[in-house]
């Protein structure tokens, strides 16, 4: 009962993850990085174990679809789950397991994948493709976040009898080659947890040129306070 999309930016060596989920915690739970190889996420009837196993072999062999392969051959459970790993030069390895709730699938692109299970039909998919190439200008984070406000208009997740599943935990991930850069938003509970999600983006992203400046020229760095007094509206 997830829906992410993953996407990989090879001229800045970014890779993201957007989800949504009625499940608690997934930011802490589903997606996996290895800064400028590859992100996944495992999900469906979720086995983190397969996130640090994964990792581990795109160390050694950065190519997803074998990795993809290892995981099947070590996990009897495999057929109940969804696996996508996006490489960071864009290749997509993509597995939503034939044992897993529906709807679920799939949909890949050049860079980017979006996929999720329990949803209320294809069109929660179709829905967050479309977001993603719509929004081609724009920079990763915005692209993945705009993708899960799509899925979740789209009707999101759905069980048995058709009645729509809140989302109840997002997050947004950004992992680029400069840890300074990254993004690791998380709304762990909430009744809108995607409309949550979006507020606390849109603020934070005001920010990161101030946590950028403390991190690389600290002595040039004003206290956060008198900063955002001059830079965010929200807080004058």
């Amino acid at each position: 009962m997830t829906f992410t999309a993953i996407g990989a930016c090879p001229e800045t060596g970014r890779l993201g993850i957007g989800i949504a989920t009625y499940s608690l915690g997934v930011g802490g739970y589903c997606p996996f990085f290895e800064r400028g190889v590859a992100a996944l996420s495992t999900q469906a009837f979720a086995n983190p174990a397969l996130g640090p196993q994964a990792v581990a072999a795109l160390r050694e062999t950065p190519d997803p679809q074998r990795v993809l392969g290892l995981l099947a051959d070590s996990d009897k459970g495999f057929d109940w789950r969804q696996v996508v790993i996006a490489a960071v030069d864009g290749r997509i390895a993509a597995h939503t397991g034939p044992h897993t709730r529906p709807w679920s699938g799939h949909i890949t692109g050049e860079g980017f994948a979006v996929f999720g299970n329990v949803l209320a039909g294809e069109a929660t998919v179709q829905a967050m493709a479309a977001a993603w190439r719509e929004r081609a200008e724009d920079d990763l984070p915005e692209r993945l976040l705009a993708a899960i406000e799509a899925g979740r208009d789209a009707g999101g997740q759905a069980g048995p009898d058709g009645v729509h599943l809140p989302e109840r935990s997002a997050a947004l991930i950004v992992r680029g080659a400069d840890i300074v850069e990254d993004i690791d938003l998380r709304v762990d509970l909430h009744d809108d947890a995607v409309g949550e999600l979006r507020r606390l983006y849109d603020t934070y992203q005001k920010y990161l040129p101030y946590y950028a400046l403390r991190a690389r020229s600290p002595a040039e760095t004003p206290p956060q306070d008198v900063w955002a007094r001059e830079n965010d509206p929200g807080n004058a």
